[in-house]
């Protein structure tokens, strides 16, 4: 069974910082480009970040370019998204997202909320 559970979300002041985590178990994680996601109530599933299941090529949404950094531990299971700089903007409901590098399997984390006061 696949299970992508992220963890990490909270309340956090503006300007500050997040770590999320998201753990895979089921899958053969280093066979996977993972991404996060993030989706406000009333709007689409916007991308985030996203990562080559080797590591080497990174993308971001030109919103949190400078702000975010994505990450992986292959050994670990686990992608990662540090937040600086967090504003209210950032506020959202934050989902893990993997996809097989070889097609046709696509999963989804539970997601995890993130709120930014102002």
């Amino acid at each position: 069974q696949v299970q992508l559970v992220e963890s990490g979300g909270g309340l956090v002041q503006a300007g500050g910082s997040l770590r999320l985590s998201c753990a895979a178990s089921g899958v053969t994680f280093s066979t996977y480009r993972m991404s996060w996601y993030r989706q406000t109530p009333g709007k689409e599933r916007e991308l985030v970040a996203r990562i080559t299941s080797t590591g080497g090529t990174t993308n971001y949404a030109d919103s949190v370019k400078g702000r975010f950094t994505i990450s992986r531990d292959n050994a670990k299971n686990t992608v990662y998204l540090q937040m600086n700089s967090l504003k209210p903007e950032d506020t959202a409901v934050y989902f893990c997202n993997a996809v097989r590098i070889f097609g046709g399997y696509e999963y989804w984390g539970q997601g995890t909320q993130v709120t930014v006061s102002s």
